[in-house]
């Protein structure tokens, strides 16, 4: 449960996810995240030590470039998580539904019978 709280922390802010965006096309070094944020490269670098605590990406080393990596097993995990609650509630909006034409047919019936 820590790690899905971590990555749903770390969704919750609109920088981070479009982060998560550029990372799913390629890897990206922090000067190259900086530019279409235009924010300073510390706030940037701030936004991915979060991620990176979260587990959504990991940093490697090319030459002498530290790139950042996407990683998909904490967003699976989230998906994962969110699936049962969407299939147990899709579960209980049919059971509704069925009551619902249930309780019109009640009606309709009564209505007929006046």
């Amino acid at each position: 449960m820590q790690t899905l709280d971590a990555t749903f922390s770390a969704l919750a802010d609109p920088t981070r996810r479009a982060i998560l965006m550029y990372l799913a096309k390629k890897d990206h070094t922090v000067m190259e995240l900086t530019k279409p944020f235009r924010m300073s490269q510390p706030a940037i670098s701030k936004h991915l030590k979060v991620l990176e605590e979260a587990g959504l990406i990991i940093t490697t080393k090319r030459a002498q470039e530290r790139l950042r990596r996407l990683q998909t097993a904490p967003l699976k995990e989230a998906v994962d998580w969110m699936e049962k609650y969407r299939l147990m509630w899709e579960t209980r909006y049919r059971a509704l539904d069925g009551l619902l034409v249930e309780l019109q047919k009640m009606q309709t019936k009564r209505g007929k019978k006046k």
